[in-house]
């Protein structure tokens, strides 16, 4: 049966407590990296399912964004290896992985049991006032991911759109630098579908990385790949340092960020697009709303152009998964306007304002009803068409009824 949109890899379980001060010492406070999976905390499977029933637990990877567009009508699949363990044949965290989302329709049938690693499981050290605590990831099952096995579950579902999340965050996937990953890519979109692919790769404190000029060896593996997708957005600090990465260090603090963002698309754009007649669309993440540059199948070339969220009020819950909530949006919009998109002539700022609304609502949601503001496609694109800037959250509410 056809999908939609199927969702592939980092299957994972995000534990957020205020005594995971490990993670703070693991990959540096605020930090956010992918740690080795010998080094996770030795905690019992009972423990872990007892933290889970507490409430501790959000389904990160495809649980920031597969329930997000199911939401708005269309057909998602997850394909992900989860843990063998004695949960009804899985360990507790993929479990709870499984069960969140099935309970928000979501096709679970290509899930892979893998029998000897457990589920991926991300340690959030949950901090009150401003500062981020440390999330350190451990992979496990995820770590072995096999193109072979889910170019079968593409095969029986047909998706339109494949997102693999995430470049960067697993040895099996990353192998050959990148090279697999890419070649995966090439296959899906000769069975005819859009691809889309995040890197999420950022270690340590960014700020001190983009000032040093860091290199992230994790970056490099987006060279043979970006040629290959059709969407691509990421954050601006990533951003940096994916250029600083791939084409050595930029002094990006004598610019203003406008001026950085603008730089970043053009130097992606043109080493990475080439000539092959295909409608492409990136982007560039920011606090309040996302650039983007298009190019559509005549050779037209949209952009670079910021398109401002006009969706901000309201107070922030949780940081995490803000990206990916945004290329949910992205995605719902592109799914629905699919041959528009294919042949260049879907309005592209009315897909990003999408992601935007996404974003705002998802960051903004309590962290035991994490899809609760995601409404049908038709309420959220009624807002988005709005043109109305929303001054209160409840107001941005009201209007999705």
């Amino acid at each position: 049966m056809a999908v939609d949109v199927l969702i592939l890899n980092s299957g994972v379980a995000d534990l957020r407590r205020p005594d995971f001060k490990f993670a703070d010492k693991l990959v540096g406070k605020g930090g956010l990296a992918k740690c080795k999976t010998e080094d996770m905390p030795d905690y019992s499977q009972q423990q872990l399912r007892e933290w889970i029933e507490q409430g501790f637990a959000t389904a990160g990877g495809p649980g920031n964004s597969a329930p997000l567009i199911a939401k708005t009508g269309l057909k998602v699949a997850v394909g992900v290896n989860l843990g063998k363990g004695d949960y009804d044949g899985l360990d507790a965290q993929g479990r709870f992985f499984y069960d969140v989302m099935t309970a928000n329709g979501i096709d679970m049938s290509q899930t892979h049991v893998h029998p000897d690693l457990f589920t991926g499981t991300t340690f959030i050290h949950s901090t009150s006032g401003e500062d981020r605590g440390g999330i350190a990831y451990f992979p496990s099952a995820n770590d072995d991911f096999d193109f072979e096995i889910f170019k079968r579950a593409i095969e029986r579902l047909k998706p339109s759109i494949v997102y693999y999340m995430y470049s960067g965050l697993s040895d099996r996937g990353d192998a050959n630098g990148g090279r697999d990953l890419a070649e995966f890519v090439r296959w899906c979109r000769g069975r005819g579908a859009v691809i889309i692919v995040d890197s999420h790769t950022l270690t340590g404190n960014p700020q001190e990385l983009i000032a040093a000029g860091t290199s992230v060896k994790e970056y490099e593996l987006l060279e043979p790949l970006l040629p290959e997708v059709d969407l691509f957005f990421t954050s601006c600090d990533e951003a940096k340092l994916i250029e600083n990465t791939l084409a050595g260090k930029r002094g990006w603090d004598e610019f203003e960020e406008h001026e950085n963002n603008v730089h970043f698309l053009d130097f992606l754009t043109e080493t990475f697009w080439g000539k092959d007649n295909r409608t492409k669309l990136f982007g560039v993440t920011v606090s309040d709303g996302a650039y983007e540059k298009h190019i559509c199948q005549d050779g037209y070339v949209g952009g670079p152009e910021k398109v401002e969220s006009r969706f901000m009020a309201g107070e922030v819950v949780d940081l995490v998964g803000a990206g990916d909530s945004f290329r949910a949006g992205l995605i719902s919009y592109i799914g629905r306007n699919l041959d528009g998109f294919k042949k260049g002539t879907m309005d592209f700022v009315e897909a990003v304002q999408m992601g935007n609304l996404f974003a705002s609502l998802y960051i903004k949601a309590p962290l035991d009803d994490r899809y609760g503001n995601i409404k049908g496609y038709d309420r959220m694109l009624k807002v988005v068409r709005s043109d109305a800037t929303y001054r209160s959250f409840d107001e941005l509410q009201r209007a999705l009824g």
